[in-house]
């Protein structure tokens, strides 16, 4: 199995402001060259808001905007935004393949401190995508605080649930350390790569983002975007080394 380019954006994002913020991630996306796949920060187009008129259906504009990217930049994409399906609201992270294709996890945990779980439903499944025979298990921000949700375990055909976990976030710079000791706790754990992208900037209820979007491997050994900048780098994710870390330290196996 081929080793994985995975293209980290963290941007700015402008308040409630779709086409703002499509046009803008389109000018970011153009010094994007080859990657495998591309992660933006949780609601993309929006900021993490609470205005459900905001919402889209699965076949909105935003939706056909990234099956668009998908095809052009010949990549996969994962985000989240606000979905209205059935009367009801959710926070989904949506993985859109490059056939367009389009797979969908919805946010577990709600973030009890923003009332999130007085606007969305929270999602109550796991949702595991592959891409080039990676196997990537799809979060979004406070799922993070619950180790319990992300939790890796080996298969009855001996492999490992999943070898990549991907989170994408609006998370305050107030609580940036927790966010980073976090990340390299669910990697340790789970002996698996960790990708966390986060937004930069001030919202419209004046929190501020430092960022701190990163890469970390099952060893706990990170490589970091710029904080408190719009930043965009792609980085190469190795299943050689992976394969060999779990084969070293097999502390999966001994998991009930």
């Amino acid at each position: 199995m081929r080793d994985l380019k995975v293209t980290l954006v963290q941007a700015d994002q402008l308040w409630e402001d779709v086409s703002a913020n499509l046009l803008h991630y389109e000018e970011l996306l153009s010094k994007v060259e080859s990657t495998d796949l591309i992660v933006l920060p949780e609601m993309f187009q929006t900021a993490f808001s609470m205005n459900t008129a905001l919402a889209e259906k699965m076949d909105g504009r935003s939706i056909a905007w990234l099956k668009r990217m998908a095809a052009e930049k010949n990549c996969a994409f994962y985000a989240s935004l606000m979905i209205s399906e059935n009367d009801t609201f959710y926070n989904r992270g949506v993985f859109v393949h490059t056939s367009g294709e389009v797979e969908h996890y919805d946010k577990r945990k709600t973030f009890g401190l923003a009332k999130e779980g007085d606007y969305f439903t929270s999602g109550t499944e796991e949702k595991i995508v592959t891409l080039h025979g990676w196997k990537l298990q799809l979060q979004i921000c406070y799922d993070l605080r619950f180790p319990e949700i992300s939790r890796n375990r080996m298969l009855e055909n001996g492999e490992a649930a999943y070898d990549l976990l991907i989170y994408v976030a609006n998370w305050p710079e107030k609580r940036a350390t927790h966010w980073n000791a976090l990340l390299k706790a669910r990697a340790i754990e789970n002996q698996c790569y960790v990708v966390a992208v986060n937004r930069v900037g001030t919202d419209g209820k004046d929190f501020r983002y430092s960022g701190d979007s990163q890469l970390i491997t099952a060893q706990g050994e990170e490589s970091n975007l710029i904080n408190h900048q719009e930043s965009l780098e792609t980085f190469v994710i190795n299943r050689k080394r992976l394969t060999e870390i779990r084969e070293m330290l097999p502390f999966l196996c001994d998991r009930s």
